[in-house]
């Protein structure tokens, strides 16, 4: 007779995406809602009722499946930022440094007075100037949008991405000083991680295209060569302990100057790209516990409530100066709502070093768990007001 439970942990995972993709596919149809706000729900609940089944440990196939669905969306999102862009009209950087800076001095002074640690307080301020980009993305390519909201979403998200990664990775540092007092630690852990990381994605950035020419098969073979290339880095920087996010981030950066062409049809690397993505979505809520986010709710709420305003209300400070209305700069901050699966990740990335802030935090678990529902809806909102989305009728 088998095992009831060996048969439950070798099914979870598979049912646990099927269900979730069925379920987006039916509600996405019947409300036009987000579909990755379905998977969100969906595997939240799932974890909820079946957590050993849905398990995962930082080097169990799940997680590195989650962070290969994570490097492809990031080289796609790199891929799509123009820096010439941001050299003409340097408004678009400097309202996403603004929002970023004040995002973190918002959120870490109210965390702060809430009796948090300080040293907690500044890592969960440095998370919270992040907006996930593979919520942003999948938001955009579902609706199809494009415009003058769209691409500034975009580029300010990877702006504040970046900001955040390297504000983190130096409180990261700061905290193992702290707890160490090896000084060299504490900067191979911070500065050299990040050097290295934007490195190697720099390098493949480079290596991939000169490689695709060399061959001359860019059309047909640009899709397979570019997530061989993701699935490389990031097992590399797996091997190496450093940010698999900032190099697949400077992977696509790097292609795309290196003018190599990814068509449309291309995007989302296809079936594999969009199995990859129910499971990251999926996964990004199974790490949560019903407990924690109703214990931090109330918190949650407030901090989140405050980084909204406080990015919308940067972002269209800045609308007049850098060339468009009040209302597209309000849209535009309004849009860059979603941050969870960006958390989660950057958090499972750093559990080898003894941090489990998700797992010690209770607001933060609250505001992972909203923002992988509610964030999705929030852009989807405020791209379809901005009338830059063409959705296609569903068959």
């Amino acid at each position: 007779m088998p095992d009831i439970q060996v048969i439950m942990a070798d099914l979870g995972w598979p049912l646990a995406i099927a269900l979730a993709w069925l379920s987006g596919e039916f509600l996405h149809r019947w409300t036009k809602l987000p579909r990755i706000s379905v998977y969100g729900i969906v595997g939240f609940l799932l974890a909820q009722a079946f957590p050993a089944a849905l398990s995962s440990g930082a080097s169990s196939t799940v997680t590195t499946l989650a962070n290969l669905a994570f490097g492809l969306i990031l080289f796609e999102f790199g891929y799509r930022i123009n820096l010439r862009w941001l050299r003409i009209n340097p408004w678009i950087a400097v309202s996403g440094l603004a929002e970023s800076a004040a995002t973190f001095g918002v959120v870490y002074f109210i965390a702060y007075l809430t009796g948090m640690p300080s040293l907690t307080s500044l890592l969960l301020a440095s998370l919270a100037m992040s907006t996930s980009p593979a919520g942003v993305l999948r938001v955009i390519n579902e609706q199809n949008s494009s415009g003058q909201v769209t691409e500034r979403v975009l580029h300010l998200v990877a702006i504040n991405c970046v900001l955040a990664v390297f504000v983190f990775k130096v409180v990261v540092g700061f905290w193992v000083f702290q707890t160490s007092g090896s000084l060299p630690q504490a900067i191979s852990h911070s500065l050299i991680e990040l050097v290295v990381s934007a490195v190697m994605g720099a390098v493949m950035g480079f290596m991939v295209p000169a490689l695709l020419r060399r061959l001359g098969a860019l059309a047909q073979d640009g899709t397979v060569a570019f997530a061989l290339g993701v699935v490389l880095l990031v097992a590399a920087a797996g091997a190496f302990d450093v940010s698999p996010v900032l190099a697949t981030l400077t992977f696509g950066l790097a292609a795309r100057h290196s003018r190599v062409a990814f068509s449309r049809t291309e995007r989302n690397f296809g079936g594999i790209g969009e199995l990859l993505t129910v499971l990251l979505f999926v996964f990004a809520v199974s790490t949560l516990e019903w407990e924690r986010v109703v214990d931090g709710a109330g918190l949650g709420i407030v901090l989140l409530l405050a980084r909204f305003l406080v990015k919308t209300a940067s972002v269209a400070l800045f609308a007049k100066v850098g060339g468009i209305s009040w209302r597209k700069g309000v849209l535009t901050g309004v849009a860059l709502a979603p941050m969870s699966v960006f958390v989660t990740l950057l958090l499972e990335q750093t559990k080898y070093m003894g941090i489990v802030l998700v797992d010690e935090l209770a607001a933060l678990a609250a505001m992972t768990l909203l923002l992988e529902v509610v964030g999705p809806i929030v852009t989807q909102r405020a791209l379809i007001w901005a009338n830059e989305t063409q959705v296609r009728e569903e068959k």
